[in-house]
């Protein structure tokens, strides 16, 4: 099955090691997930947290509980 969610923001930590993305769902809905980037896989980026299945009607409101959720975003300024 095809990835059908389109990315509307991404964050990246100061390691170039996790990224988080603020995603549009198909149905009108936003959600988010935390990614790693696993050298063991050549680079490859993978989930990390699990968020994916939350369920928000804003993109405002996926990245209030993003920066919230994860640690080293909520250091970021993520407005």
């Amino acid at each position: 099955m095809a990835h059908r969610n389109k990315v509307v923001r991404s964050f990246n930590d100061g390691t170039g090691m996790r990224c988080v993305d603020i995603f549009l769902r198909p149905e009108g809905t936003f959600g988010f997930e935390e990614y790693r980037r696993d050298m063991e896989e050549g680079g490859a980026w993978g989930s990390a947290s699990g968020f994916a299945p939350l369920s928000f009607e804003s993109v405002e409101l996926a990245t209030a509980r993003a920066s919230q959720s994860v640690g080293w975003l909520a250091a970021e300024d993520v407005r």
